[in-house]
């Protein structure tokens, strides 16, 4: 009887012990896959709404502050030399793509003889467009620096380079702004392609 007892004693104390393993295993499992179903989720949805999907090859752009905000940008509403035109994507439907805060672009109208090579190639009468969003940490781009024409970030001071396909020339960004090929129509700015690298910055 003692020993049935001890031995029933001790399944009972074995048996917590496992339902606590096994919840472990399950968290450990489960952990991962709720991180990568909270990765995956903005994805779908950007996949599925209009309003989120990353620019495409034919949309235009349009204002995405100020009193023009919505109306379509024109080769004439870029300042030759900057500063940067903040934009959105619009579809040819007329659906503007801010549904997303990584679908922000800043249009920026240079000299041709100033750009890079690849640079030029990917522009369309000196007009050139840039993720908005910071490759560090994500913030936005909301500075310009006029004398040595280049965006900043305000949050780090990372700089990029948009003559030269928005190359890193300073603070920690990993990596240079993805740009969005361009095109003109009737005197209209228009992207021949999708963002060359994914917006944004890319956790570790």
């Amino acid at each position: 009887m003692g020993d049935e007892l001890a031995g029933g004693s001790s399944m009972n104390r074995r048996e917590p012990r496992r339902a606590m393993l096994r919840g472990a295993l399950a968290i450990g499992v489960g952990l991962p896959l709720l991180d990568l179903c909270a990765r995956a989720i903005p994805e779908a949805s950007a996949q599925g709404d209009p309003k989120s999907q990353r620019p495409q090859n034919g949309d235009r752009f349009v204002f995405r502050t100020g009193n023009q905000t919505g109306k379509v940008i024109t080769v004439a509403d870029i300042p030759v030399g900057g500063p940067p035109v903040p934009a959105f994507p619009m579809d040819p439907s007329g659906v503007v793509r801010d549904g997303s805060r990584l679908n922000q672009l800043l249009l920026v109208r240079l000299t041709l003889t100033d750009l890079s090579e690849e640079t030029r190639g990917r522009s369309a009468e000196g007009v050139v467009a840039y993720s908005g969003v910071c490759t560090h940490t994500g913030c936005d781009i909301t500075l310009w620096k006029a004398e040595s024409i280049r965006f900043r970030c305000p949050c780090h001071e990372s700089e990029f380079d948009p003559k030269d396909a928005g190359r890193v020339v300073g603070g920690p960004a990993p990596r240079r702004l993805p740009r969005v090929p361009v095109k003109v129509v009737d005197g209209v700015p228009v992207a021949a392609a999708g963002f060359l690298g994914r917006p944004g910055f890319q956790p570790t």
